[in-house]
């Protein structure tokens, strides 16, 4: 994550200073959607037929070469927007490949009635990395530009290459038929179409995160609604990491609530407002404030969500689960991504970021009426 991360705020706070343009940032998702919607679908695949520690590692050492390479043509002076274009591209493939043998690794560790405070540890831990990604980008960028963050960012990737040597499990390939690996992935679709839970959690995630994916283009928001510059990146980022983390570990003392369906739809309902107020406010400070407490709800509901997907998946299917919920999420972040660019460009955003708090709540309601099996789900752990 701490690689992701440094290399997500560093191309997109490069992207910005080249071209000015929030379309340029929107491109980013534009990109990452085309490659990342028919590889995700494979890794599925991969998780559940080849030994996940084995593809987590090659794919980190992939990512460790690709932003190693951004690093070099950073210190030359030579990166420009056609490398960062190129570089998402390829990166939007590998982590496609590795996520879902990540995700599923998880339930193959920890014995069930632990594996949701699992899902919260590793989604909290996760978020640690993107708290100090951004205090690594601010202070060096300020210090000495972009070039060594992505170095540090490429150096990150390569040791959690070898750290996956360090995970023990006897964990093998659960599939012993040779069906081709387009039946395997119609196999997981029609499960996952067929699911009581899945369809309205997974609808759920695109229908907020389409209208509301801010992440990726804080350089922007930093720009047009604080006046602020790589400084207030930091602070946004870091901010909204440190609520993820919260919210992950909140999840550990809402064991007691049942009714997990309904956790999520209250932590996404509270997120949508808090959307709305982050795009009143006015001030840094405030807006800090705010954005954290954004992080928090979505860490809520993320480390939940993640949990159902686990929890209520055979480990011969779950890498395929888990990759759908990949392709709604990254779809809708991809999307959004592109959508909140452009619309910031087009109606400003302050304005955007409020409309989709607003959309947001009403997708809320839609699931909760429309999916009942969302609603009415309880999790015994």
């Amino acid at each position: 994550m701490l690689s992701t991360q440094i290399r997500i705020i560093s191309t997109g706070f490069i992207l910005y200073e080249i071209t000015g343009s929030g379309l340029s940032l929107g491109m980013l998702g534009v990109i990452q959607l085309f490659f990342q919607l028919p590889s995700i679908l494979f890794g599925g695949v991969f998780a559940d037929y080849l030994k996940r520690t084995i593809l987590i590692t090659v794919t980190q050492l992939i990512g460790a070469l690709v932003v190693g390479l951004l690093s070099y043509f950073a210190f030359t002076d030579s990166l420009t927007a056609w490398h960062i274009y190129i570089a998402t591209a390829i990166l939007s493939v590998n982590s496609t490949i590795g996520g879902p043998a990540r995700s599923a690794l998880t339930a193959n560790l920890v014995p069930k009635n632990q594996l949701i405070h699992a899902v919260a540890a590793n989604t909290a831990t996760m978020q640690i990395g993107s708290v100090i990604a951004p205090i690594i980008f601010g202070i060096l960028t300020v210090i000495v530009g972009t070039a060594l963050p992505l170095f540090i960012g490429s150096i990150s990737a390569f040791i959690s290459a070898l750290a996956c040597f360090m995970i023990k499990t006897n964990s093998v390939p659960s599939q012993k038929n040779k069906m081709s690996p387009i039946k395997n992935i119609l196999e997981g679709l029609i499960y996952v179409k067929n699911h009581p839970i899945l369809p309205g959690l997974y609808l759920l995630d695109i229908g907020v995160t389409v209208v509301s994916f801010y992440r990726q283009i804080l350089p922007l928001i930093a720009d047009r609604l604080y006046k602020g510059g790589a400084v207030a990146v930091s602070l946004l980022t870091a901010f909204n990491s440190v609520g993820a983390i919260i919210g992950s570990f909140l999840v550990v003392f809402l064991t007691k609530i049942k009714s997990k369906g309904k956790l999520v739809l209250a932590a996404t309902m509270l997120y949508g407002v808090l959307l709305i107020l982050f795009g009143l406010s006015s001030g840094l400070f405030l807006g800090a404030i705010i954005i954290s407490l954004l992080g928090a709800a979505d860490g809520v509901g993320m480390t939940v969500r993640q949990a159902i997907v686990q929890l209520t998946c055979p480990d011969n299917l779950r890498g395929r689960a888990v990759s759908l919920h990949s392709v709604a999420a990254m779809t809708a972040n991809n999307v959004g991504h592109f959508e909140i660019g452009v619309a910031s460009d087009l109606i400003g955003a302050r304005n955007a970021i409020i409309i989709g708090g607003i959309i947001s709540c009403i997708v809320v309601l839609v699931i909760w009426k429309t999916f009942k099996g969302v609603s009415s789900y309880k999790l015994e752990v």
